[in-house]
């Protein structure tokens, strides 16, 4: 890779220099046109005659310059160093993983959640060419990771998700895919997966019209049922005693596999249920084996040398000088 900027925006900063530079023009203008209506023109030119015209334009210049300085070191310049990342095939694959208290519920071994975890880490390894981005969701969605090619930290990741992470309760799948449409690059119109894990005990009537609208953008929805269709009471692992409603009574949760497929089907995607597929992460990568992969830039493990204080140093030295440049002339007593 060649130099390149970072946070080129700030290019924009630049149209501050010619807005200054006019209205100083009008300035002087204005303190021109000021002293010739002062008086007596041989008097004027005597009371004035220590300031320094040249002076006060180099110290607007020096400012100038160092205005610029500074907006060269805020878009830091610069160039990548070791790993250069490069190009790779792959996809963009957003996992949404329920972590609302029903995923306790052990009509799966350990657990619902740990189950899912399992698979998630063995569908990571499974698509090593893949840049992956995490969601977290139970009442409310949160992006916990965004898409990178950095697996390790995913696994970290997924290996803390905990339902007392989020204090807000219940399961609400649309705002889970919205949260993972808000994750993938705008401009790319093609080539994304959402892979969400969840029991479908959804508390939101608006998820299947959020699919359809996602299905429109070009993203795949792959929805992994966790539960049986029977249920079992949630049992908070912390205290091993059931979790109770707001009346007092356990809680029963059962998988609602019905809304997972509707979800999968409108998207292209597939639905998997745990515990009737050997191996769930197989069937996801081989759906996804058939989407087109193209090759994408990943910078996100790119170590980067950036040159910011080759500005960031003259601004400074230039507003010193500024500074220490008197408007007045130096006078002579004689």
């Amino acid at each position: 890779m060649d130099l390149q900027f970072q946070y080129r925006t700030a290019f924009w900063l630049l149209l501050l220099i010619p807005v200054l530079s006019g209205f100083f023009y009008f300035y002087l203008r204005w303190k021109k046109k000021a002293v010739s209506t002062i008086g007596d023109p041989r008097l004027v030119s005597e009371l004035i005659r220590e300031a320094s015209p040249f002076r006060v334009v180099l110290k607007f210049v020096l400012l100038m310059t160092a205005v610029a300085a500074g907006i060269f070191s805020l878009v830091n310049p610069r160039k990548p160093g070791g790993d250069t990342g490069g190009s790779r095939k792959g996809i963009d694959v957003v996992i949404a993983l329920d972590i609302s208290r029903s995923m306790w519920a052990k009509d799966i071994a350990p657990n619902r959640l740990e189950k899912a975890k399992t698979i998630i880490n063995d569908l990571i390894d499974k698509m090593p060419d893949n840049r992956i981005g995490l969601v977290l969701f139970a009442g409310k969605a949160y992006l916990q990771m965004p898409l990178t090619s950095d697996h390790s930290a995913a696994k970290l990741f997924v290996a803390s998700a905990d339902p007392t992470a989020i204090p807000q309760q219940g399961t609400v799948i649309s705002d889970a895919m919205n949260m993972t449409d808000r994750a993938f690059n705008k401009q790319e119109r093609k080539f994304k997966s959402v892979i969400l894990f969840s029991d479908g005990e959804d508390h939101d009537p608006d998820a299947l019209a959020t699919a359809r609208e996602m299905a429109a953008r070009g993203v795949m929805i792959n929805t992994v049922g966790i539960g049986t269709a029977e249920g079992t009471i949630i049992t908070d692992p912390s205290t091993g005693m059931p979790a109770l409603d707001a009346m007092g009574n356990r809680i029963n949760s059962r998988l609602n596999a019905s809304e997972l497929m509707l979800i999968a089907s409108l998207t292209n995607g597939i639905y998997v249920q745990i515990n009737q597929t050997a191996d769930p992460a197989d069937q996801i990568i081989g759906h996804l084996s058939g989407v087109k992969k193209e090759a994408l830039s990943d910078i996100s493990l790119v170590n980067f040398k950036s040159y910011y204080l080759w500005f960031a140093i003259p601004m400074f030295l230039l507003i010193l000088a500024e500074f220490f440049v008197p408007e007045r002339k130096k006078l002579v007593i004689v």
